[in-house]
């Protein structure tokens, strides 16, 4: 299973012409594209069920995907459509407050990801309660995938300490996260190659013991 070059190739063309005339008159492409993006989750669904107790094979492909139209009502930038297809996973498809894998398919870029983007309140307090408990833990969990502290996104960080905590905390850096990700960039040969799904399950597995690190912490 993998995406079909077809399917890069009407993202290319899109973001090119990203108006409706254009794309209505090239709706067969976009659901020849989107029927490919939507079975490779499946099939991804299936497989990451096999390793990670928090997913199951019922869940819908298609509520895991993002929609293509952006929401222009409050945005400088009036192009009706993403140039690219995404898809968020979890134990309820996208919806869920709490860890879940991610990945993007675009004309920009290709990555994926595992994480949990901006936890609420309760969660937050929750993941960082864990890491002042057992830092180890999480340190660990990364070690296994071949993971450091570093390669966790930086861009979404407390400039000062929370709440509770002092600057002078061993692991303040890790308790300023906002969010916790790893992310992975993949290139378009990986995606349309026949082992494309083996390389994203793979990239997958070794970030599932700093998810299971997340799960544990929220107590899911």
């Amino acid at each position: 299973m993998h995406i079909q070059s077809s399917t890069f190739d009407f993202l290319d063309d899109l973001k090119q012409n990203n108006d409706r005339d254009w794309f209505h008159s090239h709706r067969e492409r976009y659901e020849s594209a989107l029927e490919n993006v939507t079975d490779f989750i499946a099939h991804l669904i299936d497989r990451l069920s096999i390793v990670d107790p928090h997913i199951n094979q019922g869940i819908s492909a298609k509520k895991c995907l993002f929609r293509i139209y952006r929401d222009i009502r409050f945005s400088k930038n009036k192009q009706p459509y993403k140039s690219w297809f995404a898809a968020g996973i979890s134990i309820d498809g996208r919806k869920l407050e709490g860890p879940e894998y991610y990945i993007h398919f675009g004309a920009d870029e290709c990555y994926l990801a595992v994480g949990y983007w901006r936890p609420n309140k309760r969660h937050l307090e929750a993941i960082r309660q864990e890491i002042d408990y057992d830092a180890d833990g999480l340190l660990e969990a990364l070690r296994k995938g071949a993971w450091n502290a570093s390669d966790l996104s930086q861009h979404d960080q407390l400039k000062r300490p929370p709440a509770g905590y002092q600057n002078d905390h061993e692991h303040i850096d890790l308790i300023k996260h906002r969010s916790f990700i790893l992310h992975k960039e993949l290139s378009r040969e990986q995606l349309v190659a026949g082992t494309a799904l083996d390389t994203v399950m793979n990239s997958y597995e070794s970030m599932l013991p700093f998810k299971m690190f997340l799960h544990t912490a929220i107590d899911q």
